[in-house]
């Protein structure tokens, strides 16, 4: 402004107020002040109005980048004294929201074989050609550098299960990197002995993470730029949508799930403008090899609850047991060849099956003891049997 008076220069207001991001009467009032000698700088102090939230601004920001919601903050800052209304607490978070600088985030470098990223798929829900619905997870694992990926239809998300998968992972790809990524899921952190900042590792994950020889890393909560291929993946797995009602059995769905990966593995990247196919044939030479040992966290004894059905699962297929255990819990033990599995209920061996790839599986004395329990409730053994040999035949074509 002073270089205006001196250059005698009428200055536009408008345009010096746009540039400096100030409203125009500011300008023009400094420009006055220079005018009759004073202090352009100089400005009036204005008395400041107190506020309601002046006591809960740092509460309130803390929370909200936090990922908490307008409403819940509100909640929250009432049981704490606050008297004003919801409007200004909400017209705040979003002042903050616009104002408040991005926090910078170090993400995963792309080097080759450095690194992978995991996540969940959470219960996704699909109804069958016959209407049934079947909820399921997918298990996410990608290789950030050649944008490679592996996907596993699961039933559960149980550690033994988290295991099985970063096991096939590791086999489908060829090797194991550097490092790997994980969401704060409960079967990686313990979240009893962890906090916002600083996450502790679940023990037996630890254990898995030091024989596999990788370095694990849980990303901090509501911080999703630090995967962002892993969550770039899950967003493609609306692909699954078009098979609603269009599948038969489970198997069947997971079937789909491969091709889907397949298809994702041969499609050119938006990133790099690659196939992952082709950079993945280049980084799975900077791979370490892995231990086959792993097995023993996923083949040792696991503990199911029975169905209310009388099966238990295991690997996305169902077994019978007699339906005197329903809702107990059973432990399963699997013969070291991995083709069958033995189920204990206290320590007691109640049930053998051989592994198979249909959807449900009867061994013929459960199946008589579930119809004898239910549906056939009133009808003999010979009655039952011929039942059951007459729609054998059912129970095939459920699990082709």
């Amino acid at each position: 402004m002073k270089h205006f008076v001196i250059e005698d220069i009428k200055p536009n207001y408008t345009a010096i107020a746009r540039q400096y991001g100030v409203d125009p009467r500011t300008v023009k009032a400094a420009y006055l002040r220079a005018l009759n000698g004073q202090d352009p700088s100089y400005n009036h102090q204005r008395h400041r109005r107190r506020s309601k939230l002046d006591e809960y601004r740092d509460i309130i920001e803390s929370k909200y980048a936090a990922g908490c919601s307008a409403r819940s903050i509100f909640d929250f800052i009432v049981e704490k004294g606050f008297t004003g209304k919801y409007t200004i607490v909400k017209d705040y978070c979003r002042h903050f929201r616009r104002s408040q600088v991005k926090k910078a985030t170090i993400r995963v470098e792309h080097i080759i074989g450095l690194s992978a990223q995991v996540d969940w798929k959470e219960k996704v829900t699909m109804m069958d050609q016959n209407g049934v619905p079947h909820t399921f997870s997918i298990f996410l694992y990608v290789l950030p550098y050649s944008k490679f990926k592996f996907l596993k239809l699961t039933l559960d998300q149980k550690q033994d299960t988290l295991f099985r998968c970063l096991f096939e992972a590791f086999q489908a790809t060829g090797g194991i990197p550097k490092e790997i990524w994980f969401d704060n899921m409960s079967t990686v952190v313990d979240h009893k002995l962890s906090d916002f900042r600083h996450h502790r590792f679940n023990e037996k994950f630890l254990s898995f993470s030091h024989d596999a020889d990788y370095h694990p890393i849980a990303c901090r909560p509501f911080r999703p730029q630090t995967k962002g291929c892993v969550e770039a993946l899950a967003r493609t797995m609306g692909r699954l949508k078009p098979y609603n009602g269009e599948f038969k059995t489970i198997s069947e769905l997971n079937e789909i799930v491969n091709r889907i990966c397949h298809r994702l593995n041969h499609e050119k990247s938006q990133g790099n403008n690659h196939q992952p196919i082709e950079l993945w044939a280049k980084e799975k030479e900077h791979l370490r090899s892995f231990n086959h040992d792993l097995t023993r966290y996923f083949q040792s004894v696991q503990t199911r609850k029975v169905s209310r059905d009388s099966m238990i699962r295991f690997q996305n297929h169902q077994y019978s047991v007699s339906p005197n255990y329903i809702g107990k819990e059973v432990e399963i033990k699997p013969t070291k060849d991995g083709k069958a599995i033995h189920i204990f209920y206290q320590g007691a061996e109640i049930q053998k099956h051989d592994l198979t790839d249909r959807q449900f599986n009867y061994d013929p004395h459960d199946q008589r003891a579930i119809l004898k329990s239910d549906l056939m409730a009133d009808k003999s053994n010979k009655e039952i049997d011929r039942y059951m040999l007459k729609n054998l035949s059912i129970y095939d074509q459920i699990g082709e």
